[in-house]
């Protein structure tokens, strides 16, 4: 698709900055920044690496500062914040242009009569950054200078010069073949910065307070400090390039072009395997649709041998909940149903009491008990293995995990962690315990958890009943006993009428919480209809999408509470506590819109109608995270993006729900 901008974007700085790209490797480490050059949270970098794949990132290089000098002039290309609010220099000023080019950001500077072209991307399976530059335009050569920035810390966190353990740091800074390398301190990564022409000088100096003005809005430590490690220059003529490689191997490959090439091979596979899942007949696709596959390979990662998902970029890791929901999107609706076994297998092996972990120890060590904190992800473990099997008819991995699925459906049924357990009396799953947050809804400040939702959540009984009459066909399709199965669906049918209010014309939120019903208009109440197996009616299956349509749904996706309630808010931001308080009281969820259209397709069976949903998205695509899907976005009017840049499911459910509309 045209991501493009021109100097009225590129030259603005609000604009520029507030536009971010993002290019990974598929281990969990990344490059990213923002069009202006300018680094605004703790997150960018030009190679923050996963030491122990997909965790421990670390920000290894933080930034380039690049100089210019032609025909005794000199363009500053880069820009710095600093901690007294001013930003010097400005060198986003001389952006003629910048584009995506798949996933890979591309720049052309303008200096004087000269156009310097420049592309950041990463080799697929390698902590290896390739920074290119070509003189595209020039009457005489071009010298350009550049100063690498190095740190060593957690993603999360930041350094201060002055304090534990920065201020022990004695870089060794070792002058190599084709550049530097850098050792932190002893037991380090190393890193190495290389090149393939020009020259290298080795330095060691601190430069201090540079602000990162997105952490500053959301409350965080807004100041980093950085290593300037080494200066290379190079004389470009014009027509040639050159090439700048930050790798924690010692020996990269540092042909540009034949690292280019690679990387849009392996794009335009990600392309040809996406067309091949698409029907003959199938209308032309929109560019932006296509973008949006490239962007589901960002999220997909390795984990111990197997594959896993990246909840979201840039702060998240693999979450249990966000794996099983993005996954059919990301990986069957793109033609790679072989990720999608190594996925679910992956995920199999942590199965404990009947419950899929809601994540990972940043250590990646095995989760213990306080890790399984989720009701709903080890249910969307069902949906995401009947799809799966809907696509392949694998019975294999069928076979393998029927085991591990009877027992999830024994333990839920006796009862498990955080009081999750069968309610015999009407069929439907009881779930919570004060202090523990256990649905999607899930934001939790101290010991204020935001929404605690105790007692029987309506989309968790409508994933519990779709999860048993999943059930009773994998057993049949195995020659297995099926009739308990079947048995405990019926009842929790019956059971589920309980949610339906009909004064408002719509279903409780919750049933038999500490409180009573909770009768609150929110998008929960979706998967009911969303989902294969619904047991609402088909009148009350329209009312639900109707009452959605009428008072959530918005250009972006669906806001998790209406807007007349008097516990919605309307903007997401401030700093954690204020952030988090209105997460899930009114923000916009992007992956919504996905269940909202599957939703609408079932009632009204419109797929012209349910795709003019999707439509606005193509514009969402051209703000914040860039070629990609955000986090959430404001409930009030103009939905500014939020959250993170680039959001698994938020991808994965647009990408699943545009097939839908196809077939």
């Amino acid at each position: 698709m045209s991501i493009n901008f021109g100097r009225e974007i590129c030259g603005n700085l609000d604009a520029a900055e507030s536009r971010e790209w993002l290019v990974t490797n598929g281990r969990g480490s990344y490059a990213s920044g923002t069009v202006a050059g300018l680094s605004t949270r703790g997150y960018h970098g030009l190679l923050v690496a996963a030491l122990q794949p997909p965790l421990q990132r670390t920000l290894l290089l933080a930034k380039l500062d690049e100089t210019v000098e032609y025909e005794g002039s000199s363009y500053p290309l880069f820009a710095n914040r600093w901690s007294n609010g001013t930003v010097d220099p400005q060198g986003y000023r001389h952006i003629e242009s910048f584009y995506l080019e798949g996933t890979i950001p591309v720049w052309n500077f303008a200096c004087g009569g000269a156009l310097l072209e420049k592309r950041i991307w990463m080799e697929p399976g390698a902590d290896t950054t390739y920074i290119h530059y070509h003189l595209r335009r020039a009457k005489r050569s071009l010298k350009l200078s550049i100063k690498a920035f190095v740190n060593y810390r957690d993603y999360h966190s930041r350094t201060h010069a002055q304090e534990s353990p920065a201020k022990d740091w004695r870089m060794n800074v070792t002058q190599i073949e084709h550049g530097v390398g850098v050792t932190v301190f002893p037991g380090a990564q190393p890193l190495y910065l290389l090149t393939d022409s020009g020259n290298a000088s080795p330095n060691n100096e601190w430069y201090y307070g540079f602000e990162l003005a997105a952490e500053k809005e959301r409350g965080l430590n807004d100041i980093d400090d950085l290593v300037h490690t080494a200066t290379f220059q190079v004389t470009l003529e014009p027509g040639t390039s050159f090439t700048f490689v930050a790798s924690t191997q010692q020996n990269p490959n540092l042909n540009g072009a034949a690292g280019l090439y690679l990387r849009h091979q392996y794009e335009q596979k990600l392309i040809a395997d996406w067309q091949a899942k698409r029907l003959p007949q199938a209308p032309q696709v929109p560019d932006w649709v296509q973008q949006l596959v490239l962007a589901a390979d960002q999220f997909i990662v390795e984990r111990q041998g197997g594959k896993t998902i990246i909840a979201g970029y840039h702060w998240f890791t693999d979450w249990g909940r966000d794996t099983m929901i993005s996954l059919p999107g990301l990986t069957l609706a793109t033609n790679r149903p072989q990720i999608a076994d190594s996925i679910l297998r992956t995920f199999g092996e942590y199965i404990n009491k009947g419950m899929l972990p809601n994540r990972f120890p940043d250590d990646n060590q095995p989760p213990t008990e306080d890790y399984y904190n989720t009701v709903d992800a080890t249910l969307w473990y069902f949906e995401a293995i009947r799809l799966y099997y809907a696509t392949t008819g694998d019975d294999k991995l069928l076979k393998d995990l029927f085991p591990k699925l009877a027992d999830i459906i024994e333990f839920h049924r006796q009862g498990t962690r955080y009081n999750i357990r069968l309610d015999p009396n009407d069929g439907l799953l009881y779930a919570g315990q004060t202090g523990v947050q256990l649905t999607w809804m899930d934001a939790k400040v101290g010991d204020w958890v935001v929404t605690p939702r105790i007692g029987k959540p309506i989309e968790v009984n409508a994933l519990w009943y779709n999860a048993l009459r999943t059930m009773s066909q994998f057993a049949q399709k195995l020659g297995k006993p099926n009739k308990d199965y079947d048995a405990m669906a019926s009842s929790t049918q019956k059971g589920f009428s309980r949610f339906w209010n009909d004064a408002k014309g719509y279903c409780f939120d919750v049933l038999d919480g500490p409180n009573g019903n909770e009768a609150s208009l929110r998008p929960n109440q979706i998967f009911a209809v969303s989902l294969p197996e619904s047991p609402l009616t088909p009148e009350q299956q329209q009312q639900v999408v109707e009452a959605c349509e009428r008072s959530l749904l918005t250009s972006h996706g669906l806001r998790s509470l209406a807007t007349d309630d008097p516990q919605y808010i309307g903007h997401y931001g401030g700093d954690q506590f204020h952030r988090d308080g209105a997460y899930h009281q009114g923000t916009v969820w992007e992956w919504l819109i996905g269940p909202f259209v599957l939703a609408h397709l079932r009632v009204f069976n419109n797929p012209s109608l349910a795709r003019q949903f999707l439509e606005p998205m193509q514009h969402h695509l051209h703000t914040a995270g860039l070629g990609t899907i955000s986090e959430i976005s404001n409930g009030d009017a103009p939905m500014e993006p939020k959250g993170c840049i680039a959001q698994a499911w938020s991808v994965g459910e647009v990408l699943r729900a545009w097939l839908a509309t196809e077939k």
